[in-house]
């Protein structure tokens, strides 16, 4: 399988990823969501490896909310943990990066709504599922989190057709995933 590579100013070949719903340092997510983990502690040490197991420096990561509840200092030294080029896509538990103290360049963007193209495909990023979208019936692909779905939520929308995809961590196996696993996904 090809990831989407694009090149950025520099020429350097770059894979575009996507994820939510991460819940760094968040105790509760664990048995709320049913994660395979022991402690918090443990849920961030594998969170962090899976993720820089697959991006790399140069890679683009758009991130679909809910990185962390536990402020400003927490939320910077995961992410210089990070591999990659960070982009934020707020959720409804991202109010780290309001504080004066958090460092707003460790995202490359941060906005509430985004459309991306890549591979000729429309994407529609967003925190929250929604039921219709711009370019909705037309082929533009929503990808959201928010909501903790596992696998089956994605599975159930393809067969039904619809294009909707939940980028969050519960339903991919607790890794980004990137636009051409979800566009194979989708399509194939």
């Amino acid at each position: 399988m090809y990831a989407y590579r694009s090149r950025n100013n520099e020429g350097v070949l770059q894979l575009i990823y996507f994820t939510a719903d991460l819940h760094f340092y968040h105790e509760k997510i664990i048995k709320h969501t049913k994660r395979p983990f022991h402690s918090v502690e443990e849920m961030n040490k594998i969170l962090i490896k899976k993720w820089n197991d697959k991006i790399s420096c140069d890679d683009e990561v758009y991130i679909l909310g809910d990185f962390t509840l536990k402020g400003a200092e927490t939320a910077s030294a995961i992410l210089y943990s990070l591999k990659g080029k960070k982009h934020l896509i707020r959720g409804n538990h991202d109010n780290f990066v309001d504080s004066d103290s958090f460092d707003r360049s460790l995202f490359v963007s941060i906005q509430d709504y985004m459309e991306l193209t890549c591979q000729n495909m429309q994407f529609v990023l967003f925190h929250y599922p929604i039921l219709e979208w711009h370019g909705f019936g037309k082929g533009a692909v929503m990808l959201h989190g928010h909501q903790h779905n596992h696998r089956e939520y994605n599975i159930n929308n393809k067969k039904s057709g619809i294009l909707r995809y939940d980028v969050g961590v519960d339903a991919n196996g607790m890794s980004p995933v990137s636009a051409v696993e979800v566009i194979d996904f989708l399509f194939t």
